[in-house]
């Protein structure tokens, strides 16, 4: 298992999001970025093109990835998903924490008793998606009809997800401090929708730059399209890291 937030350095706790469509591109920027960042992270876009080639590439590459496949589903199904991704060797994954308690308890259970199987024996992270960071106030209140406001609702699901056995959270480093006060210095935190001042909000809503997301209390930062699309990639991630030096 990958070490705590307060343990990590700068580069380790930068993850680049591999936001592409073929496993090519996602190749590309690997090269361009492994000496830069700590950790890559793998979504359902190239997920769906690519498939279990990903993981192919993940070995050949001795990357880190965080499979981000948010598995929600009936407890059992999760269960087996988790499962199978753990056997994938994966450093962490995903659930929404909006399957509920049951759920995220039986894929926590599922990974640990297979890791436990592993040749190495390791075990990847295992965090709940609370609320998307392209998801405003507004949608949760009107159309998902969420009675709380989005801190306190966050703050909520964490906690569930800390009683559930989970390792940490997603969730935008607005809510980042709330969290952290409500489930202890050892829960992780992951946080989207980090944009440098430099760079375009693009479809993220509840945005912050990268030093305000560590000093709210962040301990991974997830950044794709400011990286990624830049002309100079390694230039990007510098400056980033730059910045989240001054934070640290």
């Amino acid at each position: 298992m990958l070490a705590q937030g307060n343990k990590l350095n700068v580069k380790d706790r930068l993850i680049v999001a591999l936001d592409v469509s073929s496993i090519d591109e996602a190749k590309e920027i690997v090269k361009d970025l492994r000496e830069h960042v700590g950790m890559f992270k793998m979504g359902l876009e190239l997920f769906a093109s690519a498939g279990l080639s990903l993981f192919e590439m993940m070995r050949e590459e001795g990357i880190n990835v965080f499979f981000d496949g948010k598995f929600h589903d009936i407890p059992n199904t999760a269960a087996q998903a988790s499962r199978n991704i753990t056997r994938q060797g994966v450093a962490m994954f995903n659930v929404h924490a909006t399957g509920g308690g049951a759920m995220m308890k039986a894929a926590a259970d599922a990974c640990k008793e297979t890791a436990a199987t592993n040749k190495d024996g390791k075990r990847p992270l295992l965090i709940a998606v609370t609320v998307l960071t392209s998801i405003s106030p507004d949608v949760l209140k009107d159309e998902l009809q969420v009675g709380e406001e989005v801190m306190a609702y966050v703050t909520r699901l964490a906690l569930l997800s800390k009683n559930s056995g989970l390792d940490g959270v997603v969730a935008s480093a607005k809510e980042a401090a709330s969290i952290r006060k409500a489930c202890g210095d050892d829960f992780l935190i992951v946080t989207p929708g980090i944009r440098p001042q430099w760079a375009a909000t693009n479809d993220q809503k509840r945005i912050v730059t990268p030093s305000q997301a560590i000093k709210d209390g962040a301990d991974y930062l997830v950044i794709g399209r400011p990286i990624t699309a830049a002309k100079d990639r390694k230039d990007a991630a510098q400056k980033i890291l730059e910045e989240m030096e001054t934070a640290v």
